[in-house]
């Protein structure tokens, strides 16, 4: 590799644009909101523009909201599908900043790029925690899985947000904002669910409102769930609502309690805290991950 890595962490809130090498050298970023295709695509291919000026760039990575399709033998290939994102439906994504920029490219979901840059970058697989799940939880929940070194492709992608879960609602009578199933996970505990039941933004809630512990079983919900379908051996956490750290020990705790000693693992049983981590990478990981899918790109 004789240049920079580009990275596209496209979400459905905002884009962010990068070049680098890895978390380590990581060169220059841009933000912006995610407006229409055009013109938020637009701003993208700018930046690398204006970056090839300085540094030559060797390949594109996009990690981007979904759903999407990854199946490569696909007419629409790299194209965000049935998003709830208004005007995102059917836009090519990955066409359009290949034919732009004229460079190789790579595409996957924002959560399966972070998983790989856990898994390249945090020194994961030089310990041994494949399957690794990465799962974020902000705008929406998504999880991304690495199994044998490589993001995990199927049906479509994983869409664990979307599981069901446990709905007390004397406890929560809130309906859900899921617009596709109500009181899934993602319609029960994602950034804009926490909004609407109790008025105000996440960050804003103390951390003692009981916010905090309904959330935790939710998460907690959650990964009981995939720990027993995917038995990954390391679960990593990130998005808005992962910053407040005060979660982690809470989620740790619910979900020992759920699992009651069924999964016989020293190392979620007795060292959890190593088990259920967040992002080592913070804010910069889906970014760090399209960097990840650029390498990918130099490969294929």
């Amino acid at each position: 590799m004789k240049g920079l890595l580009g990275g596209i962490e496209a979400g459905g809130t905002k884009f962010v644009c990068a070049v680098g090498r890895g978390p380590d050298d990581y060169r220059a970023e841009v933000r912006f909101p995610t407006t229409t295709p055009d013109e938020t695509i637009a701003r993208a291919v700018a930046f690398f523009k204006e970056q090839a000026e300085i540094e030559p760039i060797d390949a594109i990575g996009i990690a981007s909201f979904g759903p999407v399709d990854l199946n490569p033998h696909s007419l629409t290939y790299g194209y965000i599908t049935t998003t709830p994102k208004a005007g995102w439906q059917e836009i090519d994504l990955l066409g359009r900043v290949k034919a732009a920029l004229g460079l190789p490219a790579a595409f996957d979901t924002d959560v399966n790029a972070a998983a790989l840059a856990e898994y390249r970058w945090s020194g994961a697989a030089l310990r041994d925690v494949d399957p690794l799940v990465y799962m974020t939880i902000g705008t929406g929940i998504g999880i991304g899985v690495i199994a044998n070194g490589q993001p995990v492709h199927g049906l479509v992608h994983p869409e664990g947000g979307h599981m069901l879960l446990r709905h007390d609602r004397t406890r929560d009578p809130f309906d859900g904002c899921c617009p596709y199933h109500g009181d899934c996970f993602e319609g029960l505990a994602s950034g804009p669910a926490m909004h609407k039941r109790w008025g105000e933004a996440a960050e804003s809630l103390p951390i003692h409102h009981p916010a905090w512990d309904l959330e935790a079983q939710y998460i907690a919900e959650g990964l009981m769930n995939i720990i027993y379908v995917l038995s990954p051996r390391r679960i990593v956490l990130g998005g808005g609502v992962m910053q407040q750290q005060h979660l982690f020990p809470v989620i740790r705790e619910k979900v020992l309690a759920m699992l009651n000693k069924y999964v016989d693992s020293d190392l979620l049983l007795e060292t959890p805290e190593h088990y259920i981590v967040p992002a080592s990478m913070g804010n910069r990981v889906g970014t760090v991950g399209a960097f990840a899918l650029a390498e990918k790109a130099l490969k294929a």
